[in-house]
């Protein structure tokens, strides 16, 4: 069950003659993952996690028919990972199945937004006392999740006490540092342990991701697997052999000829919000101002999100005969879990008729290599990669294969892809208008900033 990626459209116009001179990058870029893998927690993650993994499905086993709903408080990869696993491999509709239909796991929330009617109009659908409520935050001091816990923390206390809501609250935070992991000692709240040196937007394998799909009856140890078996196909120095390094290649050679675009679109439903996980991974690792020696180089991707066949509705048109800045990947599925058939009615009309007998499994994967072959026919570079079935094995290797080409785009890019300097910033500004201790300088050079002239305001 491997999945496989095939670029040979991005192969036109000499690339192997481009690849072929980038050899000495390649080369020092292969040194870079392997001297520098130690420091890249991330990777061992496969293998680390057995303890973590025990823990976990004995606190799901003791928790999970004692709750209704399992609701994340997070943001960025905290949610958008979490969110992906679950669309991917289990029913589309999870929270409107009846209990016995999820094999008596409760539904799941992600609540990763602070507008404020999204949790006043959570808290009117749902019995908060049958919620388990995941708090999610390394640092402890990301304001918009530590603000939903402390609404639903006093919530819970009104409604239960309390000792009652200490059973409605788990933790996912650093082992030893932070607000949140002193929050749960002093509450005694259950919690579990982000490592240290792993960030955010690489921490679905951790518990970070590893829980939320638990208590969804997600088979866990195969996401693991998964990823392991494409560690291994990763630490090939055959350029031509490691799908994750070509991939970042490819990319890299189209940033360079002005290709600052990447689309991903998924022929499968479940597969949508890898899209969204993806866009996150792929925008704030390698959207840099900077290069390692200082340099200033604005770097990276703009990554846009598609669905296919949906979007060939909406996006196709500008894929196809718009500007020449874009590489887009396709994802299709060789075997879809389920298969339904057209039924042969309408046989007098030529424009239907052809569609009688035929499955939608068969006319999602027809559409899908019609819009390879117009985009190939058009120019446009783009490559697939196929998954044979989605279960956790395959998006195991699906995730991980992405974290490797973000790592390795890094350093064919020279930038440093586990920081992000950009949000911080935002994070700083916002900590400032507040009047959070520490802050003042930064509220002065907020104060001090122009005023806005009125007449580019209208209405």
């Amino acid at each position: 069950m491997k999945i496989r990626m095939d670029y040979n459209n991005m192969m036109q116009n000499g690339m192997a003659g481009k690849i072929e001179k980038l050899a000495p990058k390649i080369k020092k870029a292969n040194a870079a993952m392997v001297e520098k893998r130690d420091k890249m927690a991330w990777r061992e993650l496969p293998y680390n996690q057995e303890a973590v993994v025990k823990d976990i499905s004995d606190y799901v086993a003791a928790v999970k028919d004692d709750i209704d709903a399992f609701v994340v408080l997070g943001i960025g990869g905290s949610a958008l990972g979490p969110l992906a696993v679950q669309m991917a491999l289990n029913h589309p509709f999870w929270n409107e199945l009846p209990r016995e239909k999820r094999g008596g796991y409760p539904k799941l929330y992600v609540l990763d937004n602070v507008d404020p009617e999204r949790l006043v109009y959570f808290l009117d659908t749902v019995d908060a006392t049958r919620c388990l409520f995941n708090v999610i935050s390394k640092s402890g001091s990301t304001s918009e999740t530590m603000s939903q816990f402390m609404i639903i923390q006093q919530v819970l206390e009104q409604k239960m006490g309390k000792d009652g809501a200490r059973g409605r609250i788990v933790c996912t935070t650093d082992a030893k540092s932070g607000n949140l992991v002193t929050i749960a000692k002093d509450e005694g709240y259950k919690y579990f342990v982000i490592p240290s040196a792993v960030g955010g937007r690489f921490s679905e394998f951790t518990p970070v991701g590893l829980l939320p799909a638990a208590f969804c009856g997600i088979d866990i140890k195969g996401l693991l697997v998964g990823a392991a078996h494409m560690d291994e196909n990763c630490k090939e120095p055959d350029i031509y052999k490691n799908p994750a390094h070509m991939y970042a290649l490819l990319h890299y050679i189209g940033m360079t000829e002005g290709k600052n675009i990447s689309v991903m679109m998924p022929y499968a439903d479940s597969l949508k919000f890898i899209s969204d996980w993806y866009a996150q991974l792929w925008a704030e690792s390698l959207g840099k101002a900077h290069d390692r020696d200082g340099k200033v180089v604005n770097v990276g991707q703009t990554p846009v999100k598609a669905l296919g066949a949906t979007d060939q509705h909406s996006q196709v048109q500008l894929y196809a005969e718009g500007p020449f800045d874009k590489i887009i990947v396709l994802i299709g599925v060789d075997e879809y879990r389920e298969t339904i058939t057209i039924p042969k009615t309408y046989g007098e009309m030529p424009s239907l008729g052809f569609l009688g007998g035929v499955t939608h499994n068969e006319l999602i994967t027809t559409e899908q290599a019609a819009t390879e072959y117009a985009l190939t026919k058009a120019g446009r570079q783009n490559m697939t990669i196929t998954l044979p079935k989605v279960t956790a094995h395959t998006i195991g290797q699906l995730l991980y294969f992405f974290e490797v080409a973000t790592a390795y785009a890094g350093e064919l890019l020279n930038i440093d892809a586990f920081d992000q300097p950009g949000v911080e910033e935002g994070k700083n500004a916002t900590y400032a208008m507040f009047g959070r201790p520490g802050y003042e300088a930064k509220k002065a050079e907020l104060d001090a900033a122009p005023a806005k002239d009125k007449k580019y305001i209208i209405g």
